[in-house]
C-alpha cells in the first residue's frame, strides 16, 4: 500500500487549484466546481488511496477520491459498518 506522501505525489490533482476541490455550497457554481473536480479524480491512478484516506480520517469537506461531501458521508457510514462487522468476525 502507498503511504500518504506517496499517493499524494502521484495524484492527478496535485497540479490543480486546491480551491476547485473545496467548493462552497452545493448549488449553482459549486455544482460545476464539483463536477470538474470529480472529472479530474476520474482520471487519477491513486483515486482509491485518496478515498481510503478520506474515509479513514473522516474528511468532511471537499471532493476526495471522486466523491463529493454528501456522497462520501453515505459511503463512510457503509464503510464503518463493514469495518465493525469485520472486527466482530475476527
Amino acid at each position: 500500500m502507498l503511504t500518504v506522501t506517496d499517493w499524494r505525489q502521484l495524484s492527478t490533482c496535485r497540479d490543480s487549484d486546491p480551491d476547485l476541490f473545496f467548493p462552497i455550497g452545493t448549488t449553482g457554481q459549486a455544482l460545476d466546481q464539483i463536477e470538474r473536480a470529480v472529472a479530474i479524480c476520474g482520471a487519477c491512478t491513486v483515486r482509491e488511496e485518496c478515498l481510503h484516506y478520506a474515509l479513514e480520517t473522516n474528511q468532511e469537506a471537499g471532493v476526495w477520491g471522486g466523491f463529493a461531501e454528501d456522497d462520501r458521508r453515505r459511503l463512510r457510514k457503509r464503510w464503518l459498518a463493514e469495518r465493525r462487522r469485520q472486527r466482530r468476525a475476527s
